[in-house]
This record gives C-alpha cells, sequence and structure tokens, in this order.
C-alpha cells in the first residue's frame, strides 16, 4: 500500500508541480508584457487575472504541497535517499505559499477595488512589489519542480532492478 501512495503522490506532485510552475511563468510573461501599460489599462487587465486565476493557483499549488508532505513523511518513515530533494522540494513550495499569502493576496485584494477610470495614484509601486514577489515565487516553484523531478528519477534509480547474468564471451580455439 505504501509503495502504491508514493507512486501516486509522486505523480501528482510533479504533475500539479509542473503544471504550477508553467503556469507563474506564463503571469510573469504577461506580467512583464505590461510594463509599459497606463493605470487604467493596467488596472483593466488586473481585474481580468484576478477573476479566477488565484482560484486556478490554489487548484495547482494544494495538491502539489500535500503529495510532496506525503513524499517527506514516507521518506522520513523509510529513510529514503530521495528525501532530502523532497523536503528541498517542499521548502521552496512553502516559500511560494508565505510570498502569497504576505505580499500577493493583499496586493490583489487591494487592485479589486482599483477604479479602472481612476487608479490610485502609487498604482506602479504596488505592481513593482507584486511583479518581484511573483519573481521570487516563481523562481522558487521552478526550482521547487526541479527538485521534484530529480527525486521522481532518483527513486526510479534507486530501486533495485533485475540481475543481469554474467555474459561469457566464448573464445573459438
Amino acid at each position: 500500500m505504501t509503495t502504491r501512495m508514493e507512486g501516486v503522490a509522486r505523480i501528482i506532485a510533479v504533475a500539479f508541480g509542473g503544471v504550477f510552475a508553467g503556469f507563474l511563468v506564463t503571469v510573469m510573461v504577461l506580467e512583464v508584457s505590461m510594463r509599459d501599460l497606463g493605470a487604467s489599462a493596467y488596472t483593466q487587465v488586473r481585474h481580468v487575472e484576478l477573476d479566477r486565476l488565484d482560484t486556478l493557483a490554489t487548484v495547482m499549488l494544494l495538491p502539489t504541497a500535500v503529495a510532496t508532505i506525503v513524499l517527506v513523511g514516507l521518506g522520513l518513515r523509510q529513510g529514503r535517499p530521495d528525501l532530502g530533494l523532497w523536503s528541498v522540494a517542499l521548502v521552496l513550495l512553502l516559500v511560494v505559499f508565505v510570498t502569497t499569502v504576505v505580499v500577493n493576496l493583499p496586493i490583489n485584494a487591494d487592485q479589486r477595488d482599483w477604479s479602472i477610470s481612476s487608479p490610485p495614484s502609487d498604482w506602479a509601486s504596488d505592481r513593482d512589489r507584486w511583479q518581484l514577489a511573483h519573481a521570487v515565487r516563481t523562481a522558487a516553484a521552478l526550482m521547487a519542480y526541479g527538485c521534484l523531478l530529480v527525486a521522481s528519477g532518483a527513486h526510479r534509480r534507486s530501486r533495485p532492478g533485475p540481475v543481469a547474468e554474467p555474459r561469457m564471451e566464448h573464445v573459438n580455439r
């Protein structure tokens, strides 16, 4: 049962972790593309982003984190060689979560209330803080995904495989 749970957790962590990291990169590209927009246009696009993207991010981050927690727990119980990578991935996902809760979500809440016709005068400062925090969490998510991928591969390499019969080269005399 533990092996099956580990396999399912590994698939969930890698699949959702990859989609989540890709999602954050996509948002970063969109945000960088909007750097030259004026306040009203930027606010309008942010309102569209904030309509459902927070929910989508949550739907991808939570299964990734839960699956990674399961893998760390199993690794601790079994003394797995890939425990270090799962643990680093979990810490990086925690960085994503804390950055989101402390910086991005409060700014998101403020931006939801911005008027498209008259955004606040300090809108660019909020945009810059949000984008910097987003860059931090995107980098952390990408590194976490890398750890998840490598740990998943390390798991396959550490599993004992069938022992091959030694081949004897026949010498014709």
